[in-house]
C-alpha cells in the first residue's frame, strides 16, 4: 500500500500533530512522514470536521500557496484536498499533482478542472455536496456506494476521467454530530466489504484510522488485510508496523 502522509494547513484540524502553518513546519512534518513510511503527501487548507470553520476560498488558498511548491521540492507526489474548483486549479498550477476532490467532483467546474490536468483523482463517496453538508446513508451503505460510484463514473466519462480515478468510500468524512459508536459500525461494514467496490476495476483509497482505541485499531487491521492500494495516514510508522504484523500472521 502507498501512503499519503497528512499535512493540515487548517488550524482547526482534530489531529493537532498534523497542523502546519508555514514552510518550515510543513517541511519538518513532511520529512518526518516520509521517514516514517509515507510515499506521498496530502495537504489541505479547509477543515472538514465538526470543529471546522468554513473560510473564504482566498483564505484557504493563502494557507496553501507557499506550502505546495515547498513540498514538491521534496520530489514526492502532493495531493491537495479541497472542494473548491478555484482552489484546486490554483493548487495544480502551483505544482500539486494529485486531486483529492473533497466535493467528489460535484461542484460546478470541478470536472472541468480535472479534465485540464492529467493527474490522478481521488473520488470520495459523498452523500451531500461537500464534507460539511453530509446526510446519513439510508439502506446498505456498500450497495448505496456502488450505485453512487457507478453514477459518478458515468458522469466522469463525459470528461474522459475514469481511468485516472481512485475510489474512496469517504469514511474520513461524517455528517456533523454523528456519534462514534454508530460511525464505527458503519465503517466496519464498509471495510469488511471493500471487495464490492472493486467491481469498477479502479484503485481503492482509505482515510486510515489514527486514534488509539481498540475499535480504531480493529478498523485499521480490517483495512490493511483488504490490501487496498492507497491509504491516507497521520502516523505512517504505525501503519507500517501493523502491516508487518499482518504479513507475519499470514506467513505462519
Amino acid at each position: 500500500m502507498e501512503i499519503y502522509g497528512v499535512c493540515n494547513a487548517s488550524p482547526d484540524s482534530l489531529n493537532t500533530d498534523s497542523i502546519v502553518t508555514d514552510v518550515p513546519s510543513v517541511l519538518h512534518r513532511a520529512t518526518q512522514l516520509l521517514a516514517d513510511g509515507a510515499n506521498k503527501i496530502d495537504l489541505g487548507g479547509q477543515g472538514s470536521t465538526h470543529l471546522a470553520t468554513e473560510v473564504d476560498p482566498e483564505i484557504e488558498w493563502s494557507r496553501l500557496s507557499e506550502l505546495i511548491p515547498a513540498l514538491r521540492a521534496l520530489k514526492v507526489d502532493v495531493s491537495v484536498d479541497t472542494w473548491r474548483p478555484s482552489v484546486m486549479r490554483r493548487a495544480l498550477e502551483a505544482g500539486a499533482n494529485v486531486m483529492n476532490a473533497a466535493d467528489a467532483l460535484q461542484a460546478p467546474g470541478m470536472m472541468e478542472v480535472a479534465a485540464d490536468y492529467s493527474c490522478p483523482i481521488v473520488l470520495p463517496f459523498m452523500n451531500g455536496p461537500d464534507p460539511l453538508r453530509l446526510e446519513h446513508v439510508n439502506g446498505d451503505a456498500v450497495e448505496v456506494m456502488v450505485a453512487w460510484f457507478d453514477m459518478m463514473l458515468r458522469r466522469s466519462d463525459r470528461f474522459g476521467l475514469r481511468s485516472r480515478i481512485i475510489i474512496d468510500p469517504g469514511t474520513g468524512f461524517a455528517p456533523l454530530g454523528w456519534q462514534w459508536e454508530s460511525r464505527y459500525h458503519f465503517q466496519k461494514h464498509v471495510y469488511s466489504n471493500l471487495d464490492q467496490l472493486r467491481v469498477f476495476g479502479l484503485p481503492i483509497y482509505i482515510a486510515l484510522p489514527w486514534r488509539e482505541t481498540e475499535q480504531h485499531e480493529e478498523l485499521l487491521r480490517i483495512v490493511l488485510r483488504s490490501n487496498v492500494d492507497y491509504g491516507r495516514a497521520h502516523y505512517p510508522a504505525h501503519i507500517r508496523e501493523v502491516e508487518r504484523e499482518i504479513e507475519l500472521e499470514r506467513a505462519q
